[in-house]
């Protein structure tokens, strides 16, 4: 039986939990298999290796806040050394969305990965919100060696997280 969370986070208000292993700061992050816009799989990890990495996950880029939170991160990373870190925004929307969220928005500096397969990433991270069946809202800052040196759950899904403390985080981790 699967780990499972209760009071890390809400949803409007009401309580929510958390499914699969808790990834903390200092421990090694799992390796997942996630899809990408073309349907290909993509090894969260390992495709990036000997890079840091920050790590998005949010419920639907089609929401309000999935969507403003994925544009400003967007601009944010555009101050980063691209060649040292991969950007990554995770969430079980269809690989077809992502693409076309991408196109309107006209990002083209984040990778967008779905785990709508099986929730893999979701399920090793502890993120998966049991009752409605998609990620938490939650970034990770990985070192090139895929280690978690910063990690915020948003305790409210509906609730923004604090950019700034991620960007530094992974400015310190990258440089």
């Amino acid at each position: 039986m699967a780990e499972e969370r209760s009071g890390v986070v809400t949803f409007m208000g009401g309580p929510m939990t958390l499914a699969g292993t808790e990834l903390k700061e200092g421990d090694a992050a799992p390796e997942a298999t996630l899809t990408n816009g073309d349907l290909a799989p993509v090894r969260l990890l390992g495709d990036a290796a000997g890079k840091a990495k920050l790590v998005i996950t949010v419920p639907s880029v089609d929401t309000s806040v999935c969507s403003l939170e994925s544009k400003k991160f967007s601009d944010a990373v555009k101050t980063l050394d691209a060649a040292n870190i991969a950007v990554y925004v995770v969430s079980n929307d269809l690989p077809f969305a992502q693409k076309r969220w991408c196109v309107a928005e006209g990002v083209d500096n984040l990778t967008l990965l779905s785990d709508y397969r099986d929730m893999n990433l979701a399920h090793k991270w502890g993120l998966l919100v049991k009752e409605i069946d998609l990620f938490a809202r939650a970034v990770y800052v990985l070192d090139e060696d895929n280690k978690v040196v910063y990690r915020e759950i948003v305790s409210e899904i509906a609730n923004e997280p604090n950019y700034d403390a991620a960007i530094r985080a992974v400015k310190s981790t990258s440089a």
